[in-house]
């Protein structure tokens, strides 16, 4: 009942929470209790001081950091998941938690366009998705030289060629170091005016463990890197080739946007996030490795007590064992949209964000991004008044928007991932950002 009753009352509160709210949260703490409480007032206590204290990302006009909603049936299938607390790890834990997870791998890789046959991990979220990729990727470069890296580790290991775009996400990079590759061990490919790494500045390979790290979907500007140029090019000279695409793979699911990211279904591994576009409840991401024996072999441990069944188990394709059940949110996800929804979810957004870039045009403002996904960059004259807009929008409470720098400019970032945001709230929210701004213009 307080879940449901706080989500009726997003509409009509600031996005973000005010000073008061967040100053109240202190008196959730103090000393630990000596005695047990009655449960019902802690939560009651939860509720009243933690709720009015929340940014309203599962409402429809928070455009910040790539956030999805939680779609319904997705809410609803964490909280039934969350009762039946299952550790997903095994089929001997839970039957119920690897059935359900399998299916929805199916359906995501139909969804998505990739190879049936591939491995997946559930997982955090990109970060980790990026770890098990190239985990797998290092395992498989390696292995062609002999080398088993699982065993042997990187000490005296053939050296990795490590290729990277200039606007790379920095997930992709944590995810290098984490594995021993290096984040600044690369070689980085220039990026045009719109983040994408250009095929005429990709390099010669030698022979050799290489491995190429793509991207679909920048961002500050969703632009997406030429991939059916690159993957060719990544494969002639023997490199693994994965792709970075926390929201941007999801553009293979929308008919109109597929071109977007034409040629990835050729790639090795790939990496995304449920919790952006399918509107997921946090922490869902998902990796993909074309050939699943290269995945098992980067994530498998080995214990007496470890019982597990004939066919998949999770625990030998995540870097984690014990986890929740997150492929239950994303069968409920898939299963109440459809391939359909899932499909106009996507277009949605990207109508969305079409309408806030010819919105803010119109009213004598910058985007310095093609938008052809579902981001949006803006500035509102110099660098100083542009941050003052930003400041002012998020203070005002209609909408939030974040803060970037792109191409060496101060730029406000809108990112439209809810499923809730109708053209009612764009309607609403352009108003206010446009009124923020000449406001702020005019004190300037």
């Amino acid at each position: 009942m307080r879940g449901a009753r706080y989500l009726d009352g997003l509409d009509a509160r600031p996005v973000y929470p005010d000073a008061a709210a967040i100053a109240r949260l202190t008196a959730l703490g103090g000393p630990l209790p000596d005695r047990p409480s009655d449960p019902a007032e802690t939560l009651a206590l939860l509720d009243a001081l933690g709720s009015p204290a929340t940014v309203a990302t599962a409402g429809p006009r928070y455009f910040g950091f790539v956030t999805g909603g939680a779609l319904p049936a997705a809410l609803a299938a964490n909280w039934l998941a969350g009762a039946w607390d299952q550790n997903a790890f095994s089929s001997v834990a839970s039957p119920a938690a690897v059935a359900i997870e399998n299916i929805a791998l199916g359906w995501l890789l139909d969804a998505l366009g990739l190879p049936a046959e591939c491995g997946a991990a559930f997982v955090t979220g990109a970060t980790m998705a990026n770890v098990a990729g190239l985990a797998a990727a290092r395992h498989a470069v390696l292995a062609r030289v002999g080398w088993d890296v699982e065993a042997q580790g990187l000490f005296g290991a053939p050296p990795i060629t490590v290729v990277v775009g200039e606007e790379a996400h920095a997930t992709v990079f944590k995810a290098l170091g984490l594995l021993g590759l290096g984040r600044e061990r690369v070689l980085r490919v220039p990026a045009d005016d719109q983040g994408r790494m250009r095929a005429d500045a990709f390099p010669s390979l030698a022979a050799g463990p290489a491995i190429v790290c793509l991207q679909a979907g920048n961002v500050n500007s969703g632009a997406c890197d030429p991939l059916a140029a690159l993957i060719p090019r990544a494969h002639a000279t023997g490199a693994w080739a994965h792709v970075d695409g926390a929201f941007g793979l999801w553009a293979a699911a929308a008919p109109t946007r597929a071109q977007l990211v034409r040629g990835v279904a050729d790639a090795d591994s790939w990496a995304t996030d449920a919790h952006k576009w399918l509107n997921v409840s946090y922490d869902s991401g998902l990796a993909f490795v074309r050939e699943p024996a290269h995945l098992r072999a980067a994530m498998s441990a080995s214990a007496a007590y470890l019982l597990v069944g004939e066919e998949r188990e999770p625990l030998a394709y995540t870097p984690d064992s014990s986890r929740r059940a997150r492929g239950v949110e994303v069968w409920a996800a898939l299963r109440a949209l459809g391939r359909a929804g899932v499909a106009d979810l996507v277009e949605r957004c990207c109508r969305h964000a079409a309408r806030f870039a010819d919105g803010l045009r119109a009213a004598g403002y910058e985007v310095l991004n093609e938008v052809a996904l579902n981001q949006v960059l803006a500035a509102f004259g110099d660098d100083e008044t542009t941050r003052r807009v930003i400041a002012g929008i998020q203070l005002d409470g209609t909408c939030w928007c974040g803060g970037t720098v792109w191409h060496g400019r101060a730029a406000m970032r809108i990112s439209v991932s809810s499923w809730a945001t109708t053209e009612a709230d764009v309607e609403r929210s352009l108003e206010a950002m446009i009124r923020v701004a000449r406001d702020t213009r005019r004190m300037g």
